[in-house]
């Protein structure tokens, strides 16, 4: 039977493993309510589905509350699963609140506010493992003075600024965000992050992706934003605080941890470990970027940008904010080209095209499947007899 432009499936076609796929990874993103569900299908994928149907094909993928998912688990799991996330840690800057999305992210194990791993169930468990945690995070919760923000909608303002936390074992950081939402569109590792032709890189492979760019961009107003400044002109930070907290400072701790395997003055080493935690490093912030943007911020009546819901869902219905989505157009290909002629992605490597390829399947012939902060000093180690000098050349 055919079905109209408005109206909603009674179910889906059978065999439909997009339907299935996306259901599940808003599963994953702990948006659980099959309203906002329905509205995001439709805003995000033009797929119209009603409350009822999404109801019903949840529980035919087994997309149960997480209350059930965590009754499941013994005691010992649970326990492990806090355990597991304390040690990624070591500075203890993350909260119970982040901690049960960390969790959830990492594990798929997803944690209802009333469900047997709900906050206070991790609350209590780090209290009892780590209880000076609670001490050393104090200073995070001080409030910062902001002026109130009044843009137009996604793609108004981007906010694009440099992390220098981790320029001190040489891998600086540069990200934009989008104003209106909150929304992460890019974390970066780069060699240096002052470089002005390496940021308008950055910039305009941004606006490659996307097809378009905003109506202004805010930066600092150092020299490295100077090519920015041929489309955007304004003068703003971003706040980074969360990043440094949750995890700049557990990366120094993890280097450190190093500090009796690495010499700097052998040059088999000094290259390995750039590819290596270059590779480490993007990796983490990748999935940083995607906690950020599921993260769900409190309600605040007095803010007028949206609060209340995570950047990932108020991004796709910003019409229910009465708001727009100024994205404007560019030709794709001139952006290409202006990538290309201002030095293309050599900008942003540590090591050169032929030595990635060689390192890479090294690691892949040695058998590991992950790389971690724990496990990165020990894949150096396996992986450094095997890299010739003369792949240095």
């Amino acid at each position: 039977m055919s079905r109209g432009p408005d109206e909603a499936w009674e179910h889906p076609p059978k065999g439909d493993h997009k339907v299935a796929n996306l259901l599940r990874e808003y599963h994953w993103q702990n948006i659980l309510d099959h309203k906002l569900i329905s509205k995001l299908l439709q805003a995000e994928h033009g797929i119209k589905m009603s409350e009822a149907t999404v109801a019903h094909c949840r529980r035919e993928l087994g997309l149960f509350g997480n209350c059930l998912t965590a009754a499941q688990l013994p005691e010992v799991t649970k326990c492990q699963l806090v355990l597991d996330q304390l040690a990624d840690d070591p500075t203890g800057h993350c909260g119970p609140r982040v901690v049960k999305e960390l969790i959830a992210n990492k594990t798929r194990v997803m944690l209802l506010r009333f469900g047997p791993l709900h906050s206070k169930y991790i609350r209590d468990q780090m209290m009892l493992q780590e209880p000076e945690g609670f001490i050393v995070r104090q200073p995070t919760s001080k409030k910062l003075s902001q002026r109130p923000l009044v843009v137009l909608g996604p793609h108004h303002e981007w906010s694009g600024d440099g992390h220098d936390k981790l320029t001190q074992i040489s891998f600086p950081i540069w990200g934009i965000c989008d104003v209106w939402s909150g929304k992460w569109l890019g974390i970066w590792v780069l060699p240096n992050n002052c470089l002005k032709d390496a940021i308008a890189y950055l910039y305009l492979s941004l606006c490659y992706q996307l097809g378009g760019m905003p109506i202004q961009t805010t930066t600092d107003c150092g020299s490295k934003t100077m090519e920015i400044y041929g489309f955007a002109n304004a003068l703003c930070e971003c706040d980074w605080l969360h990043l440094r907290l949750q995890w700049g400072d557990n990366v120094k701790v993890f280097w450190e941890a190093g500090s009796g395997i690495y010499d700097e003055m052998d040059p088999r080493q000094y290259d390995l470990v750039k590819w290596l935690w270059l590779k480490l490093i993007q990796q983490e912030l990748n999935q940083l970027q995607e906690q950020f943007n599921k993260h769900r911020v409190y309600k605040d009546s007095s803010k007028k940008l949206p609060s209340g819901v995570s950047p990932n869902v108020a991004f796709p219905l910003h019409h229910e904010y009465q708001a727009e989505n100024c994205l404007q157009a560019v030709d794709r290909e001139v952006v290409r080209q202006l990538m290309e002629s201002i030095g293309g992605e050599d900008l942003i490597r540590f090591v050169s095209v032929e030595y990635e390829n060689h390192a890479q399947t090294i690691i892949t012939n040695l058998g590991f499947k992950e790389l971690s902060f724990h496990n990165v000093w020990n894949i150096l180690s396996a992986m450094l007899p095997l890299i010739e000098i003369k792949d240095l050349m």
